[in-house]
């Protein structure tokens, strides 16, 4: 199965925190492509940007279970769900974006995400990566989604590459 894995954090070396996550996703799946890094407005409290990327990995795994590999590597970088804000700062987050065909709505897991059709920092880097990937619900490429006059409004900005671990 391909899927896109959304990657993104504002505190500590987040490059750093980036290329370990694309590394240990390597461990377990493998990267076909990983994004530029984007710079984004933060959502909800104030605190610093975020850096945002996007990674296409094929597996043989349940999504879920690509999940679980995604948490793992958001705890080993220092991500601790249990005293985090909603929307605030943290060292990594990887999201399951979307995988082409595939709709899973269950309480553990939304596939494609919820929220990626209203956010630039997600579509940009996915985009740049799969651009004629369609969205399973909205029946619309990402390419298309990304250009969308509210979505390219919001401040996101391509700032460089992922560097190898």
């Amino acid at each position: 199965m391909l899927l896109l894995i959304g990657i993104g954090g504002n505190r500590g070396d987040v490059l750093a925190a980036f290329a370990a996550a694309v590394a240990g996703l390597a461990r377990e799946v493998r990267v076909l492509a990983c994004s530029g890094v984007w710079r984004s407005a933060p959502l909800g409290q104030p605190q610093d940007d975020f850096l945002n990327a996007a990674a296409l990995v094929e597996s043989r795994s349940h999504p879920r279970a690509l999940l679980a590999l995604c948490q793992r590597l958001e705890a080993a970088a220092g991500r601790d769900r249990d005293v985090e804000r909603r929307w605030g700062p943290r060292t990594l987050d990887l999201d399951l974006l979307v995988a082409p065909g595939v709709v899973i709505d269950s309480p553990d897991l939304v596939l494609p995400h919820p929220r990626l059709a209203e956010r630039r920092f997600a579509l940009a880097p996915a985009a740049e990566i799969a651009p004629g990937w369609f969205h399973p619900r909205l029946h619309r490429t990402l390419a298309d989604l990304a250009a969308a006059p509210e979505i390219a409004a919001q401040r996101c900005d391509r700032i460089g590459e992922i560097s190898a671990p």
